[in-house]
């Protein structure tokens, strides 16, 4: 790991001494809430659907795992690799997520242990390499090699198991879930990094191509996808078969679309995220929910001056990913940042500028106001501020006073508690939202 550490900064700001940082109120946004109670019993249920039992038996069955934070992670993966036992194969992991974990066979253990995701608690071996195969091409003007990781490709079949969301830098019919886990998951590295050479504007085309190629060469069995709802929790779990899985995924991102949890509400002044990280979202914070990213697909989504964004996830494992999104952010949330890790994940996808170090202040106080200080035209004295725990978190925030009017009627916004002062320590810090 590499970390900066960052000096104390003093500079003048004409104004600044102006700037009152309003009274703030609690609110809760109210979304679709229907989940999956039990994870095990639902995907038991599913997997039996495919009456695939005997066609398995005394096969080594990979089983692909993802950087993305899902929860009952462990439970999913485990009821997969207890099914295919029980079925007489001899299932094993393989990490797929393509660069994340630093692009190392360390990072990628390190990714899967923080989900709990270990020989000792899954039971069966990770084979856990940087090494690919190219099994193939597609016919396109960079005759994409279709690449494979080894050990799954040495495998007798492959269980493509993934989150099915929208992506944060390409719209279309397939986003990130099971189909870009098999184009740039199972890639490494390696194929992850020729696949991000052509760009973001292309993946929505090449995606289901490199896919199609893998299907038609490699002994896929099945595939697990899975949705969650604006809570966080899994509202949709399905296992597909083989010639299903493409469809599957179609149908599981339109329904991901219609539970993507968004701001009920725009135009702000400054929106504070206390916390991004990649088991958020692949640019740290979405920009599905802020309007912010590095591609012009979401500018219209959602309107904000300034962003300030607070600190990492410890899941993220100090990948500051994303941090280049933000206008201002602190001393303290730069120094938590592994540079080394951060850039071989940008430089792979070529989404260099989420690597770029924005303004920062000592700490929360300073930053914020110097925020508010800096949006062209507002009236200081009455800035339209909203503060999220992360773009995963958008039931529970907080919203500066001078918006109760636009809110106080909507059917889908509840007041519960305010207006109250922001409250500081002795160091100019927030506490972390709860």
């Amino acid at each position: 790991m590499k970390f900066i550490e960052f000096p104390e900064i003093q500079f003048p700001v004409q104004g600044m001494d102006e700037i009152e940082i309003p009274r703030m109120v609690r609110v809760r946004q109210r979304f679709e809430n229907d989940k999956i109670e039990n994870s095990r019993e639902h995907l038991n249920k599913e997997l039996d659907g495919l009456k695939i039992r005997g066609s398995v038996k005394g096969k080594r069955i990979a089983v692909t795992v993802g950087s993305r934070g899902i929860p009952d992670n462990a439970v999913i993966v485990k009821t997969i690799c207890d099914k295919l036992k029980e079925w007489g194969a001899a299932p094993f992991l393989v990490p797929a997520m393509g660069s994340h974990g630093g692009g190392t066979v360390e990072g990628n253990l390190e990714i899967l242990n923080g989900y709990g995701i270990t020989e000792d608690n899954i039971k069966v071996p990770i084979l856990a390499g940087m090494e690919v195969v190219q099994i193939g091409s597609i016919d396109d003007e960079a005759h994409t090699p279709v690449f494979c990781d080894r050990y799954a490709a040495e495998a007798d079949g492959i269980v493509i198991y993934n989150k099915v969301k929208l992506h944060t830098d390409f719209k279309g019919e397939h986003e990130s879930g099971l189909l870009k886990m098999i184009a740039i998951g199972l890639a490494k590295h390696e194929g992850c990094s020729w696949f991000h050479r052509q760009g973001f504007d292309t993946f929505a085309e090449r995606i289901p191509m490199v896919a199609k190629v893998f299907l038609e060469k490699m002994p896929v069995i099945f595939g697990v996808g899975v949705v969650q709802n604006a809570y966080d929790q899994i509202s949709e779990m399905k296992a597909y078969a083989k010639d299903e899985i493409v469809e599957g995924d179609k149908e599981l991102l339109r329904t991901a679309r219609r539970r993507f949890p968004r701001f009920k509400f725009d135009h702000i002044d400054v929106l504070i995220i206390d916390r991004i990280g990649k088991n958020i979202s692949g640019e740290g914070a979405d920009p599905n929910v802020t309007g912010r990213g590095f591609m012009p697909y979401f500018k219209d989504d959602f309107h904000t001056k300034r962003l300030f964004i607070r600190g990492l996830t410890e899941q993220s494992h100090h990948n500051g990913c994303g941090l280049g999104l933000a206008d201002i952010t602190t001393r303290r949330c730069l120094n938590s940042v592994d540079w080394e890790s951060t850039w071989v994940n940008l430089t792979t996808n070529l989404m260099i500028d989420g690597g770029k170090i924005p303004l920062y202040q000592n700490n929360d106080f300073d930053a914020l106001r110097l925020a508010v200080r800096t949006c062209a035209k507002t009236d200081c004295h009455r800035a339209r501020i909203v503060r999220i725990k992360d773009t995963l978190s958008l039931t529970e925030f907080e919203v500066s006073e001078s918006m109760l009017a636009d809110i106080a009627d909507h059917d889908e916004i509840e007041i519960l508690d305010g207006p109250y002062e922001l409250q500081f320590d002795e160091k100019g810090n927030m506490k972390d939202f709860e």
